[in-house]
């Protein structure tokens, strides 16, 4: 009887574990996404004036477009700094140094002087800072999901659902970037901008208030009792595992490519080509945004069901379609239609989004999981979703059509479609025990 109460006793401190960590990965990767997407946000509207003005209003969106893929070009840069180090010391030390210097480095963008006040140097200050949030997103995800997954069963469960959770994430924080531009912008021409970067340092103290609070995961707690922490884990899992890596990155290309076309350069084509107003098209995507919310870790849940490969290679393959399909629906510029084809994207693209997590950071053992997912998940932030827009951008001022661009995002998909074909479901291998394969 004391044994069954004693074990009762655990299994209710291990579920109680589970939550905390689900919710404080849950809100750290909406904090930190809050800040990543209020920035790309801002540059595909108001930046470009503000601190690129130029005669053609092309240059100045690619200007400001290019500070925006300079946050993604640092991202691999910060998964393998941060990657180290949550394979060194820890997933929850490394996160809330992640956390603490995201939200330093976005407070910061909202003291950035104009154009108009220090010439160029406004742009090259906001570059800098750019650059600093994409380094701290890069540690970011791997170390949120890890925290998530790590805590949940070792062997099959619900891995894949609570994967989602940090994905979950991505469309909290574009819902807020979305509503708190709107919301401030127009209250000052020069403080309204600014008052949503300014608060992202409240945001990211009550971020870290929820993950001072959560413990360790069992799986690293493990590779420290076995004594398997590897001295450089970067290098090693780049040795044993590139090929993973790879794929984990061409994974991604048909989900991120058309997710920031989906959410970034929207703005832009919408209130340059289609003749609508940004405050038009915000409550569009803010709407896409909330049905996220619920598709997301739905179909983290389904992939617990029917395996995430299989799910991945359906999403991406009905992102082909799509691509064909959401252009024209824009392109007839009824109001209607038009938030029929951004809301759409949600769940189509959450196909993939869901079980994305779970499904890389499964390829990896663990004393190597926090380097090998995070340089896999952000390489594709350097060939997929920085230059997404710019190419965007690019495609539509050389071709004068949409079509162009639908064509790039299904090239996308379909390179998806054959990463995950290539890429092992481990979906049912124990999690906890390390995956010795030889060396490739």
């Amino acid at each position: 009887m004391a044994e069954q109460q004693r074990l009762d006793a655990t299994d209710q401190q291990n579920r109680r574990n589970v939550v905390r960590a689900v919710i404080a990965s849950a809100v750290g990767t909406s904090i930190e996404w809050y800040d990543f997407f209020l920035y790309g946000f801002a540059a595909s509207t108001i930046f470009a004036e503000l601190f690129f003005p130029t005669s053609d209003p092309t240059t100045g969106l690619l200007l400001a477009l290019g500070t925006y893929f300079g946050g993604f070009a640092a991202r691999p840069i910060g998964a393998a700094i941060f990657g180290h180090y949550g394979d060194r010391i820890g997933r929850k030390a490394t996160l809330i140094i992640t956390l603490m210097s995201m939200g330093v480095a976005t407070m910061l963008v909202g003291l950035v002087p104009t154009y108009e006040q220090i010439g160029i140097w406004g742009g090259i200050l906001l570059t800098v800072l750019r650059l600093l949030q994409g380094v701290s997103v890069g540690g970011e995800w791997g170390g949120s999901v890890l925290l998530a997954t790590e805590w949940g069963k070792s062997r099959g469960g619900l891995r894949g659902f609570l994967g989602s959770w940090p994905q979950f994430g991505v469309p909290v924080g574009l819902v807020l970037g979305y509503l708190a531009l709107e919301v401030f912008q127009p209250l000052d021409p020069y403080w309204g901008w600014r008052i949503p970067f300014l608060l992202s340092i409240v945001m990211a103290g009550i971020g870290l208030y929820i993950r001072l609070g959560i413990m360790e995961t069992p799986v690293f707690r493990k590779v420290l009792e076995d004594d398997r922490v590897e001295r450089v884990p970067v290098r090693e899992v780049i040795v044993r595992n590139w090929r993973e890596i790879v794929l984990s990155a061409l994974l991604r290309t048909g989900q991120q490519a058309p997710f920031y076309i989906f959410t970034v350069f929207i703005l832009s084509y919408a209130t340059k080509n289609l003749g609508f107003s940004a405050g038009q098209i915000y409550p569009y995507v803010i709407a896409a945004g909330i049905v996220s919310l619920f598709t997301v870790p739905f179909w983290g849940y389904v992939s617990d069901r029917v395996g995430r490969r299989r799910l991945y290679i359906v999403g991406a393959a009905l992102m082909v379609v799509w691509s064909f399909v959401y252009w024209p629906l824009l392109d007839t510029r009824v109001p209607g239609l038009v938030l029929l084809a951004i809301v759409l994207s949600a769940p189509i693209h959450d196909i993939q989004y869901g079980p994305q997590a779970t499904f890389i950071a499964e390829s990896f053992t663990g004393r190597l999981r926090y380097s090998g997912a995070s340089l896999g998940y952000q390489l594709a932030s350097v060939t997929a979703g920085g230059p997404a827009p710019l190419i965007a951008v690019w495609l539509l001022a050389t071709y004068e059509s949409s079509l162009a661009v639908a064509i790039y995002m299904a090239v996308c998909a379909l390179i998806s479609v054959a990463a995950a074909l290539a890429l092992k479901d481990r979906s049912q291998q124990d999690y906890a025990v390390e995956y010795d394969e030889p060396r490739r």
